[in-house]
């Protein structure tokens, strides 16, 4: 299914047809065997036979994270436990971890959707693909790995963590795509530079997503790297990383919407925006057997693109996402979004590097704010003044496109602990108290 491109460039008229019909199906299916989303309709006074096609996906319920923590572990589960054959889950570290499902076609549509992405990135089978994603309950590690497989790469499951030898793996096996997270790509990045070897890779592109990260973040991994570097988006609750990927344009991420139904709400009114219009993500599996899910609230904000690519392929493409709703940060009554501050951070040029860290504090009744930002090695061997105006630099910046001010603080290099996973950029202690 895979390489069929055609199934990525059919008419409108026919996607809209096949999403109708398999969105009946999957409602019918979920009303049958789903307590919470049975519940739900009654609510709303609808029944299956209410729903005729994508035209009535708006009369539909939305569905929450919160869904998923309430009804652990397999309250959701639109399938027998005798028909799931893995399960995978988040980690939980803000509350009860969310669980899902997949049944063996599950499985199969997966790998399916991850090898679509490869192939729309260029990856054969003569590419020798290094995983560097986690593997375990986490989706990506497994996802990635699935995809490579099935094209016939040659796949290197190394997982996450100990970076020194994943440098030595990339040299020794001849990786050409490396699959990890943004700021774990960095890290390699910086530590293939520290050991000397970076020009001993082999590197031809790398493909990251499961974090946030900038248009200015992709820049400098693909100037020091000397590769590609391609977007990717998924999550746990729909099916983990092959909902959308870009292709070889980099002009927004491609949508699988002969497996998902894709939409765009005012996050307070809850009504469904056009296209190009920025809002929340809202997603609706139609192929999932395991654990489906209809209308799921993601949180991410961003737009979708209904133009076709340069590439032909018409399904709609959706922008990076800017941020999360509920990863807004509130400091001193204004909207604050990481990814603003990463942008004007990694704007500054050579004179820092990638890594900073946000830390949100409540003292007296009063919200403080500081960025710890470290220093590259050439700035440190600079003079005080041409660090300080670099800081005064960042500051102004960052009030300009914030709207209020940071205390900024340029910190020595390797100061700030790395991750070789998701990359913890926020801390708001704010939430201890």
């Amino acid at each position: 299914m895979y390489y069929q491109k055609e199934q990525e460039c059919m008419p409108r008229s026919e996607l809209v047809k096949l999403q109708s019909e398999r969105l009946v199906a999957q409602v019918k299916r979920m009303y049958n065997n789903v307590e919470c989303f049975r519940n739900r309709m009654n609510e709303k006074g609808l029944k299956p036979e209410d729903i005729h096609g994508v035209e009535d996906l708006h009369k539909l319920p939305f569905s929450y994270k919160t869904d998923l923590r309430d009804y652990y572990p397999y309250g959701l589960f639109a399938s027998p436990l005798s028909d799931i054959v893995r399960v995978h889950a988040s980690s939980g570290t803000t509350g009860k971890r969310i669980v899902v499902g997949y049944t063996r076609n599950d499985l199969d549509l997966w790998s399916d959707m991850m090898a679509r992405q490869l192939v729309a990135l260029g990856v054969t089978k003569d590419d020798v693909v290094q995983v560097s994603f986690g593997y375990g309950l986490f989706t990506g590690g497994f996802g990635a790995h699935a995809g490579a497989e099935k094209i016939g790469c040659l796949v290197i499951p190394n997982s996450s963590g100990n970076t020194a030898r994943q440098i030595e793996t990339m040299i020794d096996f001849g990786t050409t795509v490396l699959y990890c997270t943004p700021s774990y790509a960095m890290y390699l990045a910086e530590t293939a530079e520290q050991m000397g070897v970076i020009d001993k890779l082999k590197l031809r592109m790398g493909i990251f997503g499961a974090e946030p990260w900038t248009e200015e973040m992709r820049q400098k991994i693909e100037k020091t790297f000397k590769i590609k570097a391609y977007d990717v988006y998924g999550l746990t609750e729909i099916l983990g990383p092959g909902v959308s990927g870009e292709c070889q344009y980099q002009a927004g991420m491609h949508i699988n919407e002969d497996h998902f139904i894709p939409e765009i709400i005012d996050p307070e009114t809850l009504e469904v925006l056009p296209y190009g219009e920025v809002g929340e993500l809202v997603f609706t599996t139609i192929t999932k057997e395991g654990s489906p899910i209809i209308r799921y609230r993601t949180r991410d904000l961003c737009q979708l693109i209904a133009e076709p690519c340069k590439c032909g392929r018409t399904h709609l493409r959706m922008k990076k996402p800017q941020g999360r709703s509920d990863d807004m940060l509130i400091i001193r009554g204004v909207n604050v979004f990481p990814s603003q501050i990463e942008e004007v951070l990694l704007k500054s040029g050579n004179a820092i590097t990638p890594n900073y860290q946000i830390i949100v504090d409540r003292v007296d009744n009063t919200d403080t704010f500081d960025i710890l930002v470290e220093m590259s090695s050439d700035l440190v061997a600079s003079d005080i003044k041409s660090i300080v105006d670099i800081q005064n630099k960042i500051k102004a910046d960052l009030r300009t496109i914030l709207g209020i001010g940071a205390n900024v603080k340029l910190v020595s290099p390797n100061s700030i602990t790395r991750s070789e996973g998701k990359a913890k950029r926020v801390i708001d202690n704010r939430k201890l108290v």
